[in-house]
C-alpha cells in the first residue's frame, strides 16, 4: 500500500462518496475494505472505522479493527450522542466524528496523520524493549517498577500516543514522562511542563491556551499558551486531577481538534503536540464523583501507566538509598559514607508517605548530620515526622485515643499543616494526598 493511504473499514454504504472526494483532496490512496485484516497496519497513514448508521455495531468492529494491527482508528459515524464517542474511546478509538458536523474537524485530522506518516521501513522492526532506552534517574529492580517502564518502552515510538501517569507523590511520574520525550521522535522539540496545582484557576486557561491583547485587564500584548509553545514536541500536564471542570472540555476540544484558539481571540491555530498527563488521585472515582469529565478520563487514558509506591519495591528502597549517598556527597564534595546495618533497617521499615522524593531528601539530610564515614539510624531523624503526627515516636501530649477515623484524619491534616508552615500544597504532599481532598478535610473542621 502506499505511504499516504487512507484505509476505510465499512460496515455500510453510507458516506461512500466522501471517501474518495476525501482521499482526492489529501493526495491519499483509497482502499475501502469490509474486512480490516485486508489492509496493511504499516502503510495505512490513516484508519478509519465508517459506523454510519450501525453504531451499535461499532464496538465489535472496533476490535476487529484493533486486533488486525490498526493503531488509534478513527469511528465515523451519524449519531452526535457523546456516550456513543466516550464508550469507542474507551475500548481503543482515537476520535469519534459525527458527519456532517463534524466532517471539517475529520478531514483536519485525516491530514494531520497523512503528513506525519514516516517512510515505511523496509522490514518490520522488533518491538522496542526497556534495555533500548534510557531511563536516567528511575532506577530499581522491582517487577512492578520493570513491568511499568516495559509499557514506557513500547509507547516511546509513537509520538502521538496520549499516556495517563499515575501514583502517589513522589514516585517519578515527571521522570516517566521526561523519558517518554527524551528517547522518542519529539526529542529535539520542547518539553513543556505545567502543574495544574501551581496556577490559580483563573489564570489556568491564559498559561495553557494564550490570550490576546486585551483579552481581559492586564492583557497588555498578546502572549501564546503552553500548548503553542510546546508545539512540535511534548506538553507535560501534572496534577490533571486538580484542573477545573470548565476547563476539561477546552482541553478535550484541543485533544480531539489539535487546535488552539486564544483567550479573547478568533483564530484557530493548528498545533502539533504529544500531550502526557499525571495525578496521584483515584481518577475513576473522580469521574464517578463528577469532578472529572469521563470523555476526557478516556481520552487521556489511551495508555495508562501505574508506578508503584516505594514501600512496595523491596529492595528498592536500600538500592536507591546507596545511590543517592553516591550522587549527593558528589553533588557537595564530600566523601561518600556507607549505611549502617541499623540504617539499612530503619530505611527498610519506613512507610516513606513521600516515596523517592521524600528517600532523597532523607538521604541528603543524614550526609549533612553524619559525624564521620557512616550514616547511622538517628542520622536519618525519620522518626521526626511520625512524632509530629502523634505516632509511636510522639512525645507526652500526643493524639488522645480513642479516636473515630474522621477525627484522626482531620488531626493528621492539621498537624501536617504545622510540620509544612502552614503551605498546604507540601502539607498534601507529605500526606500523599490531593490538595484538594487536603481542603476538603479542612473545610470539615
Amino acid at each position: 500500500m502506499h505511504r499516504s493511504s487512507l484505509l476505510v473499514v465499512g460496515t455500510t454504504d453510507s458516506f461512500s462518496e466522501l471517501w474518495v472526494s476525501l482521499a482526492g483532496r489529501l493526495g491519499a490512496d483509497l482502499q475501502s475494505v469490509d474486512d480490516p485484516t485486508e489492509g496493511s497496519p504499516a502503510g495505512a497513514g490513516a484508519v478509519i472505522l465508517n459506523a454510519a448508521g450501525a453504531e451499535g455495531m461499532a464496538v465489535d468492529r472496533l476490535a476487529e479493527v484493533r486486533a488486525a494491527g490498526h493503531e488509534d482508528p478513527i469511528v465515523v459515524g451519524s449519531d452526535a450522542d457523546h456516550r456513543i464517542a466516550v464508550e469507542l474511546m474507551r475500548r481503543g478509538a482515537a476520535a469519534y466524528y459525527a458527519l456532517p458536523a463534524d466532517a471539517a474537524r475529520l478531514e483536519a485530522d485525516v491530514a494531520r496523520r497523512l503528513e506525519r506518516l514516516p517512510s515505511a521501513p523496509e522490514e518490520e522492526a522488533a518491538p522496542a524493549a526497556r534495555s533500548d532506552f534510557d531511563f536516567g534517574a528511575i532506577i530499581g529492580e522491582d517487577p512492578g517498577l520493570l513491568g511499568a517502564l516495559d509499557l514506557v518502552a513500547r509507547v516511546i515510538p509513537n509520538g502521538r500516543t496520549t499516556v495517563l501517569i499515575t501514583g502517589e507523590t513522589g514516585t517519578g511520574k515527571e521522570l516517566i514522562a521526561e523519558a517518554i520525550h527524551r528517547n522518542g521522535p519529539r526529542a529535539g522539540a520542547p518539553f513543556v511542563a505545567v502543574n495544574c496545582s501551581a496556577i490559580p484557576a483563573n489564570l489556568l486557561e491564559s498559561e495553557l491556551f494564550g490570550h490576546e491583547k486585551g483579552a481581559f485587564t492586564d492583557a497588555r500584548a498578546a502572549k501564546p499558551g503552553l500548548f503553542e509553545l510546546a508545539d512540535g514536541g511534548t506538553l507535560f500536564l501534572d496534577e490533571l486531577s486538580l484542573l477545573p471542570l470548565e476547563l476539561q472540555g477546552k482541553l478535550l476540544r484541543v485533544l480531539e481538534t489539535r487546535e488552539v484558539r486564544r483567550v479573547g481571540g478568533a483564530r484557530l491555530k493548528q498545533i502539533d503536540v504529544r500531550v502526557l498527563a499525571a495525578a496521584n488521585a483515584d481518577l475513576q472515582q473522580m469521574v464517578a464523583s463528577g469532578e472529572l469529565r469521563e470523555d476526557l478520563y478516556y481520552r487521556l487514558a489511551v495508555i495508562l501507566i501505574h508506578l508503584p509506591p516505594l514501600r512496595d519495591r523491596g529492595n528498592d528502597v536500600t538500592l536507591l538509598a546507596r545511590r543517592f549517598v553516591t550522587s549527593i556527597s558528589e553533588e557537595y564534595g564530600l566523601p561518600s559514607p556507607s549505611l549502617s546495618e541499623r540504617a539499612v533497617t530503619a530505611l527498610r521499615q519506613h512507610t516513606w508517605p513521600g516515596n523517592v522524593r521524600e528517600l532523597r531528601n532523607a538521604i541528603e539530610r543524614a550526609l549533612l548530620l553524619a559525624n564521620d564515614s557512616i550514616i547511622r539510624e538517628e542520622n536519618l531523624v525519620l522518626g521526626a515526622m511520625r512524632a509530629s503526627m502523634g505516632g509511636p515516636d510522639a512525645a507526652p501530649g500526643g493524639l488522645p485515643f480513642p479516636l473515630t477515623l474522621a477525627e484522626l484524619e482531620r488531626e493528621a491534616v492539621r498537624r501536617a499543616v504545622e510540620t509544612a508552615g502552614g503551605n498546604k500544597s507540601e502539607a498534601a504532599r507529605i500526606l500523599g494526598i490531593t490538595r484538594k481532598r487536603l481542603y476538603r478535610l479542612l473545610a470539615e473542621e
